[in-house]
């Protein structure tokens, strides 16, 4: 459950004091920032003011400041340290689908078809009319359900009526869609003119086969899952995913309900279609056990993210150091290649056929009446004759006969 954000956060290109902009002072409560943000926001509506740019700007400077000061983390950081602390975390964005046009929605519907979780704002006029309360409110009876389609940026609306036992006990209300649609569940305040102030939303999430989204008034501190905050945060840090996983986990700001008629909403969130949905309100009363569980499980995720930001701090720093274990090796692993190869080249200095090589200009230079010989081999440039040797006289004998034969021959056939 997440307090109501009606347009994008982006940065205005110069940014004022939230504060100012919203025109609340420092100590002012939640529930103050929001009713300043609701008469802004409905103010300066893009749909509202279509030819009105500056209007726009205005809008887009209220949200921005909501998103800010509606949020207790980033409402602490900035007190502390400004517009720097903000832009350190880092801000989320929401759309406005019935603003954006075909092209643009088509774009959006791609990319959260691909897994990019990109978060809408409601509609305009589905605040506007609930703030007037010119809505049609559908009785929803503890412990039932209805089924219902929603057409996309519409929202019905239903009075869940609770008594005192039942409020002590707890109050459960829930959506699922078996057609995986998106939608938001809102839940709206009564405002003193008579109409229904939003109050908080929640927005479905895929778990399993269907998309599903739920409230949780059980009297104790209750957390949901922003799956928006999770992908950037890893989107700014990849490597860390694992350790981002929880940090998603933000407390809901209603633990509990009086007796007394409650408004909720089912809003359709989906790009171009209808949403299915059923809604169920249940009395926590049945499910004791379950509320017990879902208290102690939450309170292990807690603990469990605490011990994850604590070994998150060991990790990196036992990554930093394989790195730098890494890069030794590394350059460990060159400067032994490049010693050995040295030492190779050493022995390799150790041999003859080098030695010949490097004085074979110089023995083959006969101008200067030297020549280099190899002590116990023969010039190439003798004949075997001249060196009076007997391998020398026989290889003449025997060339005198093979020519006496011939010339015998020859006579023979003359």
């Amino acid at each position: 459950m997440s307090s109501n954000k009606m347009e994008g956060s982006s940065a205005p290109a110069i940014r004022r004091d939230p504060y100012e902009v919203l025109c609340v002072s420092r100590d002012s409560s939640d529930q103050e920032i929001k009713t300043a943000y609701r008469k802004l926001a409905l103010k300066y509506h893009p749909d509202k003011n279509v030819s009105n740019p500056e209007a726009a700007e205005l809008f887009k400077e209220v949200a921005y400041s909501y998103s800010i000061l509606s949020d207790p983390e980033k409402r602490r950081h900035y007190d502390n340290a400004g517009f720097e602390a903000i832009d350190a975390e880092g801000m989320d964005m929401e759309i406005d689908l019935s603003n954006l046009g075909t092209v643009n929605t088509m774009f959006a519907a791609l990319f959260s078809k691909l897994g990019v979780p990109i978060k809408t704002t409601i509609s305009a006029n589905v605040l506007e009319e609930a703030l007037n309360g010119t809505v049609t409110v559908r009785p929803l009876p503890i412990g039932t359900s209805v089924s219902g389609k929603v057409e996309k940026q519409c929202a019905h609306f239903f009075g869940v009526t609770i008594n005192d036992q039942q409020a002590e006990a707890g109050i459960v209300v829930r959506v699922t869609s078996t057609a995986q649609s998106k939608f938001k569940l809102l839940y709206f305040e009564q405002d003193t003119n008579g109409g229904y102030g939003l109050a908080l939303q929640e927005d479905s999430e895929k778990t399993g086969k269907v998309t599903s989204a739920g409230m949780y008034f059980l009297h104790f501190q209750v957390y949901r899952m922003d799956s928006t905050l999770n992908a950037i945060a890893i989107a700014k840090d990849p490597e860390s995913a694992f350790f981002k996983r929880l940090e998603g986990l933000q407390p809901c700001e209603v633990s509990e309900l009086k007796a007394g008629t409650h408004i909720f909403a089912v809003y359709g969130d989906n790009f171009f279609k209808t949403a299915t949905y059923t809604i169920e309100a249940l009395c926590a009363k049945s499910y004791e056990d379950n509320s017990q569980k879902l208290k102690d499980i939450e309170a292990q995720i807690l603990r469990k993210r605490k011990e994850l930001r604590e070994f998150e701090i060991e990790y990196r720093k036992a990554l930093a150091r394989f790195q730098e274990a890494t890069n030794r090796y590394s350059q460990e692993k060159q400067s032994v290649d490049e010693l050995l190869k040295q030492r190779d080249a050493i022995h390799s200095s150790f041999t003859v056929t080098k030695t010949l090589s490097t004085s074979s200009v110089s023995g083959n230079n006969l101008s200067n009446g030297s020549s280099s010989k190899v002590p116990g081999e023969d010039s190439k440039g003798e004949s075997p004759a001249e060196d009076g040797s007997s391998d020398g006289k026989d290889k003449s004998a025997k060339k005198k006969w093979f020519n006496l034969n011939l010339k015998g021959s020859d006579k023979k056939a003359v």
